[in-house]
């Protein structure tokens, strides 16, 4: 009898069958990289926008692409270079002399599954150009308002060598990733797939592998399903406290905001119904937190020079919090 009244509460048969599409679309050419690949499955159902840090060659930008390519939605890939204008990424008037006006000419940024390659390369005007985008999902051009079209969702990848000609990303900006991803280099077995693979492929081109599995529509129906997942009182209290603790340790210099309290809110829902629940555990809040967090809190100078990293310090903050049963 629990079981059915579970079954009816909320079915997730729909939400589940699509996660495995798109996994399994993307698992025909990409070798390891599972964590990566759930947080940017995790992050469109919960309407996030992601960024992914990683050494040249890892896949980032491969798999953002085959990601884009199982939905059956629209796709721009813009490259970030130094003398990139916001211009290039919004768009500009453009004259039109039949009718003597001018007509607005979209940028790239006007797509649902928007790549953003190397984001640290262009100069700050042109990334705070997508900062109105990212959060209001709309565009300000001389005055007027262009709404984006829906779903709309932001990838940007970064490498954290080859920092000479790059311009780090302002505070204000980075909150508005949902979360940050760190993709690390293959182990010897999965670099072993990897060749065996695509040496198998030969000329077949791997995008061509991948198939559309998922439609705007339906992915609309299955990010309301997920704002409607439960999640308890004494886990919004565990989320308020965890994200207040950032603001009062000694090695962290500048606390996350509110905005990190709803990602991993949002974040943790996104993941439960992944799983299949239509509740959230404390053990998806402790998934999603280190990837919510790890962009948003600044450490303290001298912890920044003693080598102390940013998940070193959310995991020490982890750990003595009473995790709720």
């Amino acid at each position: 009898m629990e079981e059915e009244l579970f079954q009816q509460r909320t079915d997730l048969t729909a939400l589940n069958e699509a996660v495995m599409s798109i996994r399994s679309e993307i698992k025909k050419i990409i070798v390891g990289q599972d964590e990566m690949v759930k947080l940017i499955i995790a992050a469109l159902l919960a309407e996030g926008h992601i960024l992914i840090e990683g050494v040249p060659g890892v896949a980032k930008t491969l798999t953002a692409k085959l990601v884009a390519r199982s939905l059956d939605t629209g796709f721009a890939r813009i490259q970030f270079t130094p003398d990139l204008m916001p211009s290039d990424v919004l768009g500009t008037p453009v004259f039109n002399p039949k009718e003597a006006v001018f007509e607005f000419k979209k940028g790239p940024v006007f797509s649902n599954i928007v790549l953003v390659d190397e984001i640290n390369r262009a100069p700050a005007k042109t990334q705070s150009a997508l900062l109105e985008v990212m959060e209001e999902r709309q565009a300000s051009v001389d005055g007027k308002t262009y709404p984006m079209a829906s779903p709309f969702m932001v990838l940007a990848t970064q490498n954290p060598v080859e920092q000479e000609g790059t311009y780090r990303l302002p505070e204000a900006q980075l909150d508005r990733f949902l979360f940050k991803i760190m993709v690390p280099y293959p182990n010897e077995g999965e670099e072993l797939e990897i060749l065996m693979r695509f040496h198998q492929l030969g000329n077949t081109r791997v995008d061509e592998l991948v198939k559309p599995v998922l439609n705007g529509e339906q992915i609309a129906s299955l990010r309301t399903q997920i704002r409607n997942i439960l999640i308890e009182e004494k886990l919004l209290q565990f989320i308020a406290r965890l994200v207040h603790q950032t603001r009062n340790h000694k090695s962290i210099y500048l606390g996350a905001s509110p905005r990190a309290s709803l990602a991993i809110m949002n974040a943790a829902k996104a993941i439960a119904a992944m799983q299949g629940r239509d509740f959230v555990t404390p053990e998806d809040i402790l998934e999603v937190a280190t990837p919510v967090l790890r962009h948003r809190i600044i450490l303290a100078p001298d912890k920044e020079m003693e080598g102390v990293t940013e998940d070193e310090v959310i995991k020490q903050i982890i750990q003595v919090q009473d995790v709720p049963r």
